[in-house]
């Protein structure tokens, strides 16, 4: 059995961020870690299927969250934009913990992860 395996890390403004998956058979099992405290704060799978509209992959997720946390903001992006590259089924987990965090940060780590995602 061939087992891919890649990551990506990336630095903003001074926090670190890591993609990066395992291959499960045809399957991926994906990761997001980073800031002052990685974590695993949520696991998202997503599952291709035909698009509504008749055009193209798309995928149907489902989100597990610990108490209290957001990462299936991160975790679903990664997952949905693998499914869809890959057609096949991805579960991505993780977390990424900044203290105090602003939205401008948040917006500026989801703009980074979104293009990790899509060189994987």
């Amino acid at each position: 059995m061939n087992t891919w395996k890649c990551s990506i890390k990336k630095t903003i403004d001074q926090w670190e961020i890591e993609i990066g998956f395992t291959s499960i058979g045809e399957d991926l099992l994906a990761f997001v870690a980073g800031g002052q405290k990685p974590h695993i704060g949520c696991t998202v799978i997503a599952v291709p299927r035909e698009s509504l509209n008749g055009k193209g992959v798309s995928t149907t997720s489902s989100v597990i969250n610990v108490t209290g946390h957001k990462d299936d903001i991160i975790c679903r992006e990664i997952a949905e934009i693998l499914c869809r590259k890959y057609q096949h089924t991805v579960v991505c987990t993780g977390g990424v913990h900044i203290d105090h965090i602003e939205a401008e940060m948040i917006q500026k780590i989801m703009n980074a992860v979104v293009q990790m995602a899509e060189k994987l």
